[in-house]
């Protein structure tokens, strides 16, 4: 175990999942405590929103997550203090010290607003990373989590848990998933990865001078 507390917010269920499912999986793997937080209920996607909550809860528990919800109107979101303050409540409440979220260009306004608002809350906090959704644009990630295919699988076993969205529509492509996750492996030097923009993102030092390298299993010494 870790004390290492993630935290990661997205605009819709299964957003967090596209953008992060398999870092958040292996940080919990690593002994992290991981909350999800969907801002919105959802209702303008396939099915209705009881079914759509009751996926959220049912793939969050997948990846080993705690789950909040803040029910803003799906599609109607703004970035000022009616966005912002509940976000701030829940960083409060954690003070986890890394931070996922929405890339901020995006061409969905709930992403953007999703975006903006987080980082309005966690002005004070060191580590916010940005996700890639379907709706990115001009997306240039800095940093990239490295995956086994054990994670990749447990993303996807995430994503299934939303069969509105999976099974149901074709608002989820699995195969893009996989596609996407050997392309920016490739762009990271490795097999698989997740790619990020990174808003802020803090590093340490080891007392021998060398750098502290960041990964989802905890921080380590580097070359």
């Amino acid at each position: 175990m870790t004390d290492l507390t993630v935290l990661a917010v997205g605009a819709h269920p299964d957003d967090i999942e596209l953008g992060c499912g398999a870092t958040l999986w292996r940080h919990h793997r690593a002994g992290a405590h991981v909350i999800m937080v969907c801002v919105t209920d959802g209702m303008l996607g396939p099915g209705e929103v009881a079914k759509r909550q009751s996926e959220a809860h049912k793939a969050a528990k997948i990846l080993g997550a705690d789950l909040r919800m803040l029910g803003l109107s799906d599609g109607a979101t703004n970035p000022d203090a009616s966005m912002v303050r509940p976000i701030e409540a829940i960083l409060d409440e954690y003070h986890p010290q890394i931070i996922y979220t929405h890339a901020e260009d995006d061409s969905h306004q709930d992403h953007r607003n999703t975006a903006s608002a987080v980082i309005s809350a966690a002005r004070n906090y060191t580590t916010i990373l940005n996700f890639q959704s379907p709706s990115s644009r001009n997306f240039s990630p800095q940093l990239f989590v490295g995956l086994e295919p054990k994670d990749l699988k447990r993303k996807k076993r995430a994503l299934r848990a939303h069969s509105t969205q999976v099974s149901n529509s074709a608002r989820v492509d699995l195969s893009a998933v996989d596609a996407a996750a050997h392309y920016w492996g490739s762009q990271a030097r490795t097999t698989m990865a997740e790619p990020f923009e990174v808003t802020r993102a803090l590093f340490g030092f080891h007392p021998s001078g060398r750098i502290v390298r960041w990964s989802p299993d905890g921080f380590s010494e580097g070359d």
